[in-house]
């Protein structure tokens, strides 16, 4: 069943399940199709709210997935609920899943070095049959088209892009300015998870959808940035507001 997409503070986000998500990129990857995934929680459409240019790279996006359970609210205080969070780190899983099964070429792009290479150990490990065809940490200058030239070179499939909001939606913009082909989708943190660097959430936190209590807890220093959620609650209940008044 397709469902229209809903859109929340001028942001548009595909409102399909993980299984969709899954089906219809691997359909994608295997036509040799060029797919942008952005995976935006709060945090995000905030930004993209004071940010132009990075909005309209958004809009530009293949694929905006409902990334935070402050969008999934927010959807169903505008009443046009999304049909279910999927979180950007089970979303990667799930490729590289699917990329073992079909021997696919996958590149891993940001982090830290010493993050980077357990990453890639990682992988390996998990995953046997993922053609890794390169990796390279997040420490580059970003306007340095050789980066684009050089992982465009390896023919990949696939591209996680861990550099973190905005840098790795306006690099995957650049690379896709020339790209023939290659899902590249950029995964914020997810290395560090992946890598067992820092923990996620136990599935207690995820089930009931306070992961970010989790992350607070264990980081308290991004309260500014957890403050981002109450603000954008605020916002789409304006909206909401504005909304009714027409």
């Amino acid at each position: 069943m397709e469902h229209k997409k809903v859109s929340v503070l001028g942001v548009t986000f595909d409102n399909k399940t993980k299984e969709a998500f899954l089906k219809e990129l691997m359909a994608r990857i295997n036509h040799t199709k060029k797919s942008f995934v952005v995976t935006a929680n709060p945090e995000i459409v905030m930004y993209a709210r004071k940010d132009p240019n990075y909005m309209s790279l958004i809009k530009e996006a293949d694929y905006v997935i409902a990334d935070g359970i402050g969008i999934i609210k927010g959807s169903k205080m505008l009443g046009t609920p999304i049909v279910e969070r999927v979180a950007g780190y089970d979303l990667m899983l799930a490729l590289l899943e699917e990329a073992n099964q079909q021997g696919s070429r996958v590149y891993l792009l940001g982090a830290k070095e010493d993050v980077l290479q357990s990453t890639v150990a990682k992988v390996k490990k998990l995953y046997p049959s993922i053609n890794l065809v390169g990796s390279r940490n997040g420490y580059f200058d970003f306007s340095d088209s050789s980066v684009i030239e050089a992982v465009q070179a390896t023919q990949p499939d696939i591209v996680f892009v861990a550099i973190g909001y905005p840098k790795q939606e306006q690099w995957i913009h650049q690379y896709m300015k020339t790209a023939s082909k290659g899902l590249l989708m950029g995964v914020g943190g997810s290395f560090d998870v992946l890598s067992g660097k820092s923990k996620r959430a136990p599935k207690i936190f995820i089930k009931l959808n306070i992961e970010w209590l989790y992350r607070l807890i264990k980081q308290p220093f991004r309260i500014k940035r957890m403050m981002a959620l109450p603000r954008f609650l605020r916002e789409v209940k304006n909206e909401k507001k504005q909304v009714s008044k027409h």
